[in-house]
């Protein structure tokens, strides 16, 4: 077998980020297709929210764990610290013990590729440290775009990403993202790379873990259940014209309590939520819950009548990871999300019909009724197996096997940078 070295923040016994199923399934599901992965990630004493001890323990790999500091969190004076210390981000610490631990991995264990994951940028520069050491053949996985008009909105910030992005073009064997528009983003970004640098790899869902949770017996709501699970972000799913249009509608008839119920699971921002929905007098159609374990919200999304997805314009370059467990779920979807975007043609091209701009109070208010009076008649079309079951784990892991494995065969010996090299990086970045 060959041996892997994946760089990952976001790993378990941490809870909370889709990141995380992404790196733990890769981990999970690779030695079946050939290769041994070994994670490197933060320290537990970083962990504020846990998940169950025996995810990380039913795994069969090794797991080294760096120390760092989060410096918004510990260096912190009344809420202030120095903003030099959180570029690229505020775990930027984890480099100075993870980059030495990684070249000891990568000696001891023989290890033929390395593979780093964003969104915590830290992750690239150390891989691209460990990669400049050893020659190692890397593999970025950047899923979404990191630098973005208007993001990160710290202008030093943004300069620090774009330097990273520049260096993971320049280093980096393969760079991988999760959506078209991603890849073509970074293709035109960096033309003098060839187009076989860029690969999609998009997310998916477990099977395994739908399979513990699918042959319950589905419960019937009294009323019926609109789900909206996980983050509402204030700006890239704003949900201001779904709200506004909630309350045009319920104050025309068009809408009545015990209609449904819009339930957000884990929204992260709950009293804007409960502000909207007070301020639009739409109270008795909302119901906001706390965070549950994560096969219990897979539960909770098959046991539902349908689903809500909310994907700003902002972010028509990416697709939520959500996105495909809904999809697994096998109920149907309300896409509040722009046609046009990425989220909005993936859905569309799998054959849900009512996509609907989230900005857009009118067409909300347009399409909202019919998609409900179509759940009342089950007549809303939901995913073919077959086109779902190809973004699942094992299958996605299939194929990041075969680019490690077309990254081993294709990439070439760089040239060792000298130490001087590696201070000067250290320091503009």
């Amino acid at each position: 077998m060959r041996t892997v070295l994946l760089i990952a923040f976001h790993f378990p016994p941490l809870e909370g980020s889709s990141g995380l199923q992404r790196t733990l399934r890769f981990a999970q599901y690779l030695p079946e297709f050939g290769w041994k992965p070994i994670i490197l990630t933060i320290g537990a004493p970083m962990i504020r929210r846990t998940a169950p001890r025996d995810v990380e323990a039913s795994l069969e790999c090794e797991v080294v764990r760096a120390p760092c500091v989060d410096v918004a969190r510990h260096l912190a004076v009344r809420g202030h610290y120095p903003r030099f210390l959180a570029l690229p981000d505020r775990w930027a610490s984890w480099q100075l013990a993870a980059v030495p631990i990684g070249k000891r991995l990568a000696r001891e264990r023989q290890v033929d590729a390395l593979w780093s994951t964003y969104p915590v940028a830290t992750a690239h520069l150390i891989a691209a440290k460990i990669a400049g050491s050893t020659g190692l053949p890397w593999v970025a996985d950047f899923r979404d775009p990191m630098a973005q008009d208007g993001y990160p909105p710290e202008p030093r910030q943004k300069r620090s990403f774009e330097r990273i992005e520049a260096l993971v073009a320049r280093r980096a064997a393969r760079l991988v993202f999760v959506t078209p528009s991603a890849q073509r983003l970074y293709r035109e970004r960096f033309r003098e790379k060839p187009s076989e640098h860029f690969l999609l790899l998009e997310n998916g869902y477990d099977e395994g873990a739908f399979e513990r949770v699918i042959d319950d017996v589905r419960p019937r709501n009294p009323t019926p259940l609109l789900l909206h699970s996980g983050i509402v972000y204030p700006q890239e799913r704003d949900p201001e014209a779904l709200f506004t249009a909630l309350g045009r509608l319920a104050r025309s008839g068009s809408i009545r309590t015990g209609d449904f119920l819009l339930r957000f699971r884990a929204p992260i921002h709950p009293g804007l939520l409960r502000t909207l929905a007070e301020q639009h007098g739409v109270s008795s159609f909302v119901e906001i819950c706390p965070r549950i374990p994560y096969e219990e919200a897979l539960r909770e999304m098959v046991q539902a009548d349908a689903l809500l997805l909310m994907q700003g314009t902002n972010c028509n370059e990416q697709i939520p990871a959500k996105l495909y467990e809904y999809l697994r779920a096998q109920r149907p979807i309300l896409p509040l999300s722009d046609p046009t975007g990425d989220t909005g043609m993936t859905l569309s091209a799998l054959g849900y019909p009512l996509v609907t701009k989230l900005e857009s109070v009118e067409q909300i208010m347009t399409n909202l009724p019919l998609f409900l009076d179509a759940l009342r008649k089950g007549s809303l079309p939901i995913a073919s197996s077959s086109a779902v079951a190809r973004y699942s784990r094992r299958t996605l892991t299939g194929r990041f096997a075969e680019i490690l494995e077309s990254t081993l065969e294709h990439s070439t010996q760089r040239k060792r940078p000298s130490r001087s090299d590696d201070r000067r990086e250290a320091v503009t970045l």
